[in-house]
């Protein structure tokens, strides 16, 4: 019997979500977080960089899976970097819908599960993300305010966003 394909038209509430530390990630849940990053940000952003930066390990991955029975695909994925010595800010990164995914209002769930997460975890902290210059809108909505001149990263125009 084959799976359903998700499509755009798949409703938010048919994801399930996953929230966990690097430690507690199956190597299924590995894999598809590292072939969506690939996906997305290599393959279809057509940008060379080294994606497995070591920040992995300490950070907490929050995953929105389609449907299915098997293996159900990765719909969103983000990452989380917490507090440390050497940075006081949480950290978002790595923030994606994979293409069949897109158009559900999927990065919005995302933004808003993990800002709630965040909050609870970690009150008064503030937030930083490293945002592709054209998502300052999108993230302006989720009280992110530019906090660096719009600059060139691996090709692709990118500002520091904050929200307290």
């Amino acid at each position: 019997m084959t799976e359903p394909q998700p499509t755009a038209a798949t409703p938010l509430a048919q994801l399930e979500w996953h929230w966990k530390a690097f430690d507690d990630l199956t190597t299924a849940e590995v894999y598809a977080m590292l072939a969506a990053r690939s996906a997305v940000f290599v393959v279809e952003q057509n940008c060379l960089y080294a994606d497995i930066d070591g920040l992995d390990t300490q950070a907490w991955h929050l995953f929105a899976f389609g449907p299915g029975e098997r293996r159900p695909p990765l719909a969103g994925y983000l990452r989380v970097l917490v507090p440390d010595a050497a940075d006081p800010d949480i950290r978002i990164g790595r923030v994606l819908t994979t293409a069949e995914f897109r158009g559900i209002g999927l990065g919005n769930a995302m933004l808003e599960r993990a800002l709630a997460h965040i909050r609870v975890q970690w009150p008064g902290t503030p937030i930083r993300l490293h945002a592709q210059a054209h998502l300052q809108a999108f993230y302006g909505a989720f009280g992110f305010a530019p906090i660096s001149d719009i600059h060139e990263e691996d090709g692709i125009p990118h500002v520091w966003m904050r929200s307290v």
